[in-house]
């Protein structure tokens, strides 16, 4: 019984290492329509099209969300230590009008778009977002380099920039 108990636990941590491992985003994430600041129609797709060759650090987030508003002074900080990175922020918010007025309050600076349909909708699901804030960092040939950090000080992520700025000086 304990072989067994054991083997299971041994696959679960397994499969769950190759999910967080993930390098690129599937179809539906990349089809699914977001709102622009001005409220217009973009899929993800088009929007990462907008960065191709460039460092982007997405942070989905929320206005609603404490742990997001914690973690906002060392987004700052990651965007004062990495000029050339795009920061793209996606809402998590519930209405438009929400989403707007907590980017302003925050002044965040960056990219902004928001989903349509919640944290529980298509993109996600589709990036398998079960807390945020969520940080995710995509190099600049369009792969995933981090799939999953939920705080703003991670080391994942300096380590991850500090990687692909050097991989991008060679």
């Amino acid at each position: 019984m304990k072989k067994i108990f054991l083997s299971l636990i041994v696959a679960f941590s397994t499969l769950s290492c190759v999910q967080a491992q993930k390098t690129s985003f599937d179809k539906e994430a990349l089809n699914d329509v977001m709102w622009t600041t001005q409220q217009k129609d973009i899929t993800f797709a088009e929007i990462l099209k907008k960065y191709e060759s460039k460092t982007v650090v997405i942070d989905v987030w929320a206005s609603w969300c404490s742990d997001c508003i914690k973690g906002m002074p060392k987004v700052k900080e990651l965007q004062k230590n990495n000029p050339d990175v795009v920061f793209l922020f996606i809402s998590m918010d519930k209405t438009f009008e929400n989403w707007i007025v907590g980017a302003e309050k925050h002044e965040l600076f960056g990219e902004h778009y928001m989903v349509k349909d919640g944290m529980k909708g298509v993109f996600g699901q589709s990036i398998d977002l079960d807390w945020i804030p969520r940080y995710m960092i995509v190099d600049p040939n369009g792969k995933i380099a981090l799939y999953k950090a939920v705080e703003a000080d991670d080391a994942k992520i300096a380590e991850t920039l500090k990687k692909l700025k050097q991989k991008n000086k060679r």
